[in-house]
């Protein structure tokens, strides 16, 4: 009997967009996967996908590895029979994925490209140094002296971010120096092994671009979002709204710059602002899918297999040329978030309805009874609301008279 292509899949802690977006995207390819994990983390994928059927997934192997260290990837790797194709979805494995299968002669990411896009000072000297985009900016490495980002060309606001950091994790605004280094040495009591950037604030609309390549040369442009911060210094994604037909002078400008850092293969989360004078500057690139189940919405609104398509393209398969997206649709999504730390007392449950011909979606992210303190980052949210229609007047009703109808209560 043929043995099932072997799919090994590098995470860290159990995400949505793996346990119910690749998953079951393997099993309906038939594909046999293997989970490589930290040993800590090894319990909490098995009791994620203890209920796997549900999700209509296939069988799952977990298997315990440092998988942060390339050279344990591909030991762990080389003692079982070769995989077909290596993938990650994680912002901090990307790079070990690319070089696991390049070890294997598998197709992958450049992972020259993937350290590049992950490092922020890479990234912003790299575009610096192409002629495409240049940021002031300052860099210190972990356990460095604040002071040093205090750079006489930095202008203020700045914004301080861990160097490697995903998901709006101490990212803040700082007003001026004396703020810049406060913040910069509570960051570091916090992360005392991080790195940290400052970089010169980039006024504008944020938006994103999601993105879809293969090995082959084809390339597609899924289609983007406009994104609702929540007011600084904080940088929280309260809330995205789908654009259907991003402008296509814009788009070509973040492509331009994707090509100059050698994004080119699998999915890809770009988050960039546009200037009053139509300008496109990168904030950042996550080198994987759009996360908090934005990626669920981004398969539903354009019915497009997107996570078979994204599997595919590490198997060493073609995209096709027409990917057959729906046009028509209109979403938002809206994550309501903690304010204050303390003990969810009161949360509505996960509903799936039609309303007014939009299809609304809501799942809880924190049970009633958790107690949380406040992050001022995607920890704090509360739940995720997707709705998908024909018109945006009529998605933006019913997701807000649905926010509007519900209850959280956080007791302190």
């Amino acid at each position: 009997m043929s043995r099932l292509p072997a799919l090994a899949v590098l995470a860290l802690n159990p995400t949505d967009s793996v346990t119910h977006g690749f998953l079951p995207a393997a099993a309906r390819l038939g594909l046999d996967v293997t989970v490589l994990t930290e040993p800590r983390y090894v319990a909490a994928h098995r009791d994620a996908y203890a209920g796997q059927d549900r999700f209509d997934a296939g069988r799952v192997a977990v298997a315990p590895c440092e998988v942060t260290d390339f050279r344990e990837v591909v030991a762990t790797l080389a003692r079982q029979p070769a995989p077909d194709a290596v993938f990650s979805n994680s912002d901090h494995l990307q790079t070990q994925a690319a070089l696991a299968a390049e070890w294997f002669g598998l197709p992958g990411k450049d992972w020259r490209a993937a350290l590049r896009v992950k490092n922020k000072a890479h990234m912003r000297r790299h575009l610096a140094d192409r002629g495409v985009d240049t940021v002031r900016s300052a860099e210190i490495a972990a356990g460095g002296d604040p002071a040093d980002l205090l750079a006489p060309d930095l202008t203020y606001p700045c914004v301080l971010k861990p160097r490697e950091g995903v998901a709006s994790e101490d990212v803040v605004l700082a007003a001026n120096a004396e703020e810049l280094w406060k913040r910069a040495t509570e960051t570091q009591a916090r992360r005392p092994g991080a790195a940290l950037v400052a970089e010169e604030f980039l006024p504008g609309d944020l938006r994103t671009l999601e993105t879809l390549g293969d090995a082959h040369g084809t390339w597609h442009v899924l289609g983007g979002f406009r994104t609702r911060l929540s007011p600084p210094p904080y940088f929280i994604e309260e809330g995205l709204t789908w654009e259907p037909d991003p402008d296509r002078a814009v788009t070509s400008q973040v492509l331009a710059q994707l090509d100059a850092l050698g994004v080119a293969f699998g999915i890809c989360h770009t988050e960039f602002v546009v200037d009053g004078g139509g300008r496109a500057r990168l904030v950042e690139v996550n080198y994987r899918a759009i996360g908090d189940q934005c990626d669920l919405l981004l398969a539903d609104l354009l019915e497009v297999p997107v996570f078979e398509h994204v599997l595919r393209t590490h198997l060493g398969e073609p995209l096709p040329r027409d990917l057959g997206a729906r046009t028509g649709a209109r979403a938002r999504q809206d994550t309501p978030c903690a304010d204050r730390p303390g003990t969810l007392t009161a949360a509505p449950q996960a509903c799936e309805r039609t309303v007014d011909g939009c299809a609304l979606t809501y799942r809880p992210l924190r049970a009633i009874g958790e107690r949380h303190e406040l992050y001022h980052t995607n920890r704090d949210y509360l739940g995720v609301l997707r709705v998908v229609g024909a018109e945006q007047e009529a998605v933006d009703r019913v997701a807000e008279d649905f926010l509007a109808a519900q209850r959280w209560e956080i007791t302190p």
